[in-house]
């Protein structure tokens, strides 16, 4: 599926509101108004100076640089000393901010999350570990392309509803071995001093080199679906507490990647899944021919070009970060 841009709000909103404030022949000599732009523009900057006074702009205002609104004593020490609304009697034990995980954003910028009808290996007195490290492959069909590209020209962007999403069969994959997880985990810990270690591996590829070999279990099809592929905060995040006090992962002791804080991960895409009910018989031949049952996995960094597309998804979020991808200018330039 291909990554949509996230929607920004344009670096000349705040240009264009401060020229507009301040234009003598709009400039008026009442108080602004609560539901004023250039209002709601500085109350929503006084959150920030409330939670990070030390960073707060006092100069003077320009159209790029606005001051936040004033801060009563009564904020200040709300957010010093907070109160849960419905229940005072209850006691702050810790607090963290809230911040995105930009080194943790795929090539995508996006996650999805998949639901299953029914548990993909069965009731059980244990949890099966592998599931932690499953593989959904989704099946190159062009029948499913043609099902998209028709819904996609059949959607009304000037509707409420929301732009359609493929909706893919998926080949189940899990590890063979069920201590492969760990194995696997330790590989992708980029804190782990001894994840290059090739004896983390637990099987031996058809090339002779270490891996982790993977068992296709079934083909699951797309049963339900709701996203929003041009909106990455409109349907649901997934958070993540991360306290570096705090053992984390599975090698005790190691370097924490990050700071305290809770880490946001945007989810555009949420898909319910049910095993694949049976199709005619030369459909299933035809699956059958293409179908892969076996894969064996090796983990390392990530190509030049797949590192080229994160950074430019990271630099959509952050404008602080420059894309690794050249723009099209510098592109004809070089």
């Amino acid at each position: 599926m291909a990554s949509q841009t996230p929607q920004q709000i344009s670096n000349a909103t705040s240009k264009d509101l401060f020229r507009l404030r301040n234009d003598p022949k709009r400039k008026k000599t009442t108080a602004m108004n609560k539901d004023d732009p250039l209002n709601i523009i500085r109350n929503v900057v006084k959150g920030f100076d409330i939670a990070y006074p030390k960073d707060a702009y006092r100069g003077e205002e320009s159209t790029t640089s606005i001051r936040g609104a004033a801060i009563t004593d009564a904020e200040a020490r709300a957010w010093s000393t907070p109160k849960h609304p419905n229940k005072p009697e209850l006691q702050l034990l810790d607090s963290y901010p809230v911040l995105p995980d930009l080194d943790a954003l795929p090539t995508t910028a996006y996650y999805t999350v998949a639901k299953f009808i029914t548990n993909p290996v069965g009731a059980s007195d244990h949890y099966d570990s592998r599931l932690d490290a499953a593989i959904l492959r989704p099946i190159d069909d062009p029948q499913v392309q043609a099902n998209y590209q028709r819904k996609l020209a059949e959607w009304d962007q000037n509707s409420s509803k929301l732009q359609p999403l493929p909706e893919y069969d998926y080949d189940y994959y899990l590890p063979d071995e069920p201590n492969a997880v760990r194995g696997m985990k330790r590989k992708f810990d980029v804190n782990d001093p001894e994840n290059d270690d090739a004896e983390l591996y637990t099987d031996e590829t058809q090339e002779g080199q270490r891996g982790f070999k993977f068992t296709r279990l079934r083909t699951y099809e797309t049963y339900n679906q709701h996203g929003d592929a041009n909106n990455f905060y409109n349907d649901s995040v997934a958070v993540a507490l991360h306290d570096p006090e705090s053992d984390v992962g599975v090698v005790p002791g190691t370097k924490k990647r990050l700071d305290k804080a809770a880490y946001f991960y945007p989810i555009i895409q949420r898909t319910a899944l049910r095993p694949k009910r049976n199709i005619r018989r030369m459909a299933v031949s035809q699956i059958n021919e293409d179908r892969i049952d076996e894969l064996n996995l090796t983990i390392g960094d990530l190509a030049e070009d797949d590192r080229a597309r994160q950074s430019e998804q990271r630099s959509k979020l952050d404008p602080s970060v420059r894309s690794d991808r050249p723009t099209a200018v510098e592109a004809a330039a070089g």
